[in-house]
């Protein structure tokens, strides 16, 4: 929410806008929340440098070196490219929603380019130490239903490329077929990941093992009070886990779905299949794998995820 950077009017159309896109646009959460902190800097950098807070009307009489000027700062802050990049497109879609709403325009701001990012190669972890992560979850902590329900989340995330806020979602009555499951990716899109067995029979031991009953509270994955797991809980965990088995830091939940597309496509997975699998809406996100991995590219899931036959 846009709180005390903007007059009213600008607060009531930003926040308008936000909500706009959370809801209308299907974006997801932590998108909108980017998006919302990258706004609220604009407006706090416009009032610093003007010295009032700005309104709707100011924003038309912006000329092209204030946005510069807005993004020399946030360069000066040790922001990245891509963050700058994504701070671009947030300030554009608003004035596009000031457009289109309340006819507020600037043309100034169509001038500004964004810095190409720099891509990034994913940090995945051996096929070894995704394993040592996942086990060791167990041994961590005193409450036996706690470890293996951080037992069944791991291998979740690495059994089937989840985002951990994807995993955090699911309901426990999606669990209806063993094999396979529908979850809500980015921006709402569904998607069909196939459950290994092994990945399936962790799930039903925690579910069994937990004092709370899971379809009456309708998320499979809750915490030590039966609300739902908040996503830092998984990264205390995983943190606790990279400490006693000494891994870098770039170990953490997330490192588990570049784990599985790595290792797939070490295994031969098909590129397609890998992209449908991770739910990119575009190929070209995941051909960064291919510079961890260059194998050819021929078999599928089943025959090539390193836990898809049962041990």
């Amino acid at each position: 929410m846009i709180n005390n950077c903007a007059q009213p009017d600008l607060k009531m159309v930003t926040n308008e806008w936000l909500d706009w896109l959370l809801h209308e646009r299907k974006i997801s959460t932590n998108t909108v929340d980017g998006y919302g902190r990258d706004v609220r800097s604009f407006f706090s950098f416009l009032t610093e440098h003007f010295g009032f807070k700005p309104g709707m009307q100011d924003l038309q009489t912006l000329k092209a070196r204030n946005f510069r000027a807005f993004l020399s700062k946030r360069k000066s802050d040790g922001l990245t490219g891509s963050s700058i990049a994504r701070a671009i497109s947030s300030i554009r879609s608003l004035f596009r929603f000031l457009k289109e709403n309340y006819n507020i325009e600037n043309c100034a701001i169509d001038i500004l380019k964004r810095p190409r990012a720099k891509q990034l190669v994913p940090k995945a972890l051996t096929i070894k130490d995704a394993l040592e992560v996942i086990n060791t979850t167990k041994k961590i902590t005193m409450s036996t239903w706690i470890g293996k329900r951080d037992h069944a989340l791991f291998l979740l995330l690495y059994g089937g490329g989840l985002r951990i806020g994807e995993a955090l979602s699911i309901r426990t009555n999606q669990l209806s077929e063993k094999d396979k499951i529908i979850v809500r990716g980015k921006g709402g899109k569904q998607r069909l990941v196939p459950i290994l067995p092994i990945v399936y029979d962790s799930i039903q031991e925690y579910i069994l093992e937990c004092p709370y009953d899971l379809f009456e509270k309708n998320s499979l994955f809750v915490g030590q009070r039966g609300q739902p797991l908040n996503p830092g809980v998984a990264q205390r965990c995983m943190r606790k886990v990279r400490a006693l088995l000494s891994l870098p830091e770039t170990a953490t939940p997330h490192s588990l779905r570049h784990s599985f597309a790595t290792h797939l496509l070490a295994g031969g997975g098909d590129l397609r299949t890998i992209q449908e699998l991770l739910g990119h809406s575009s190929l070209s996100t995941t051909q960064r794998y291919t510079k961890i991995e260059t194998t050819k590219l021929t078999s599928v899931y089943d025959a090539a995820h390193p836990r898809a036959k049962r041990e």
